[in-house]
This record gives structure tokens, C-alpha cells and sequence, in this order.
């Protein structure tokens, strides 16, 4: 792949105590890219604040926990990982599927975490 880097998405978090018409408060973005890695990005200056480093295979699912402090990532490499979104710190790895997690996500409350994998399997992790 060289010098080039494959965007493959983005998603944001919007801060719960503004409006919609004051959305750049305390928005943050992510995007992800095809090595593995994702940065999160303050919306208002589009300015990095971290990294997301620690996937050995590219980032297929990518989400903020519905408090936004939280971020889940789900991989090729067959792991989902918890974030801390101000620090970048992988606070937690979860390992288990056989194959690629292709989907995941937080519960309402935060508490629980889903993923879905190409082995076929769903994983509840709480």
C-alpha cells in the first residue's frame, strides 16, 4: 500500500446538552482507516486528539458508547476493543470470535457490548 491510507469510514458523537443548532459544542468525530487505526478528531477544528492504535488487522465497525465516553472498535483480526476516546488507551481487548467481527455495539445503557462475527456467532460482553 505504500504512502497511501484507505479511508473506510466515519462516525461522530454529538454532545447530549446542546441543541441541534449548536451540534459543534463538544462534537468529536473518528474515522478509520484500512491499517488498522482510527484517530478521533475534535469536530469544532477538525484537529486530531488521538489515536487508536493496537488493531492487527483493519477496523471494520467503529462506535462511541451512548455516554461518549467510550469507544468500540471490531476487527479483522478477529478482536473488539475498548477505548478511552480522551487518552487513547485500549482499556480492554475482547477475544473469543474465530473469525472477523464485522458488527458491534453498546446496549442503551452502556453496560453491554454485542459483536458480530463472520464465524457466524453473536457475543453479548458485559
Amino acid at each position: 500500500m505504500g504512502g497511501f491510507h484507505f479511508f473506510i469510514g466515519i462516525v461522530f458523537r454529538i454532545c447530549p446538552k446542546c441543541s441541534e443548532k449548536q451540534r459543534n459544542h463538544d462534537a468529536e468525530y473518528i474515522h478509520y482507516l484500512l491499517q488498522g487505526t482510527a484517530r478521533v478528531y475534535n469536530a469544532a477544528n477538525h484537529k486530531c486528539m488521538v489515536k487508536l492504535e493496537g488493531h492487527e488487522g483493519e477496523i471494520s465497525k467503529i462506535c462511541f458508547n451512548p455516554q461518549g465516553s467510550r469507544i468500540l472498535t471490531g476487527s479483522s483480526d478477529k478482536t473488539a476493543r475498548l477505548w478511552d476516546p480522551r487518552t487513547g488507551q485500549c482499556l480492554q481487548v475482547l477475544e473469543g470470535h474465530s473469525d472477523e467481527i464485522f458488527s458491534c455495539a453498546f446496549n442503551y445503557e452502556g453496560n453491554a457490548i454485542i459483536t458480530g462475527s463472520k464465524d457466524n456467532t453473536c457475543r453479548i460482553w458485559r
